[in-house]
């Protein structure tokens, strides 16, 4: 494949035996498009049946992150005119994240900077996931009345203990060490060793290449709260979650409370039921089928659009979610996220009997 123009959102080309693959919105924080993972998984494509091609690195443009997840201002469009493209644009999206999982060919994500969302979903599902001191990862979508995707509660819930709950409640954002401690990332790497580790991948082994790179990530902040952690999440409801964390006495724990407390009701329930599902599904595809019906239900429901109302649209932080309490929203409300959407694709049409293997 041949370089792209610089306009392109996503820039594809070779370089020796390697395909590379670059986020080009920098402004947007290379925030996703529909147009944009159908150009990923075209490359991947393409170079799957090409034995030239030995492995696959995605980055971002710009200094400022790899991907700030998917454009939600195309998504609050129209949730608010009632359409149906976000379905479209999820449905290729999650079937990206499972190729990913499963490319036959070692696929590296470079996680530097932000990685959010839609960003995780092309990069933690990878063979070979490379973060730095710049990185910071998360999985925010409660803060917009929207639950985490992509894949993202089968990561969560395959994280030590509790800890994967603690970041899908609360939206928190984690750097390098904690990233690598929760299964999300593999090796740390300096951020300026960057170009020198990717210029390396060309022509040598990544385990050769990963040997030679690679430091200790800094120390994160979730081991020493695990204890807490563990113990303050281990509820069937958020409604005892949060009694547990603000009776704990520990003051992290208390700000973890406030910060559910601010996220949408129903957001938190169904992410809350949706972990626990997760567990019991065990494949990645099993995962992102549920996570598709679920977010199909999120799409017409009220808290979606004014989520990302508050917060990007008219950016006043102060959304008013429906129901506006915990009390408020019943088993009847969860459940009907987890069923097939009476309109558009009910199946994302995965291989949801897969066994689990990879991550």
């Amino acid at each position: 494949m041949t370089p792209t123009p610089e306009q392109d959102p996503v820039q594809t080309h070779r370089q020796a035996a390697m395909g590379r693959i670059v986020l080009n919105r920098p402004r947007a924080l290379n925030a996703l498009t529909h147009d944009m993972v159908r150009r990923i998984d075209a490359a991947l494509t393409a170079w799957e049946h090409d034995d030239g091609v030995r492995l696959v690195v995605i980055t971002g443009a710009g200094e400022r992150g790899l991907c700030a997840g998917g454009d939600i201002r195309a998504i609050h469009a129209d949730a608010v005119a009632g359409g149906t493209a976000s379905l479209d644009f999820w449905r290729d999206e999650y079937r990206l994240n499972a190729r990913i999982a499963r490319y036959p060919k070692t696929y590296i994500a470079v996680m530097d900077g932000i990685v959010m969302g839609g960003g995780v979903g092309i990069s933690a599902h990878g063979a070979l996931r490379i973060v730095t001191e710049r990185s910071t990862v998360a999985m925010p979508e409660t803060g917009i009345g929207f639950v985490p995707d992509v894949g993202g509660t089968h990561l969560l819930a395959r994280a030590p203990g509790e800890s994967g709950t603690h970041l899908a409640l609360t939206g928190s954002s984690i750097g390098a060490g904690d990233a690598i401690a929760c299964g999300l990332a593999d090796h740390f790497v300096p951020s300026h060793r960057l170009d020198a580790v990717i210029e390396a991948l060309a022509t040598r082994e990544p385990a050769e290449v990963v040997a030679r790179f690679t430091e200790p990530a800094p120390a994160g902040e979730l081991a020493e709260r695990r204890a807490w952690i563990d113990s303050c999440y281990a509820c069937d409801t958020v409604e005892e979650i949060l009694e547990r964390l603000q009776g704990s006495g520990e003051p992290a724990a208390k700000q973890a409370a406030e910060q559910i407390r601010a996220k949408s009701p129903t957001a938190l329930k169904v992410t809350l039921a949706s972990l626990r599902r997760a567990r019991e599904l065990g494949s990645l595809e099993a995962v992102l089928e549920q996570e598709y019906r679920v977010s199909s239900a999120a799409l017409s429901a009220p808290d979606l659009a004014e989520g990302i109302r508050a917060q990007v649209i008219d950016k006043d932080r102060a959304p008013r979610w429906s129901p506006a309490t915990l009390e408020a929203v019943g088993a009847e409300d969860v459940a009907r996220f987890f069923r097939a959407p009476a309109e558009g694709a009910s199946s994302l049409e995965l291989a949801s009997a897969t066994s689990e293997a990879g991550r």
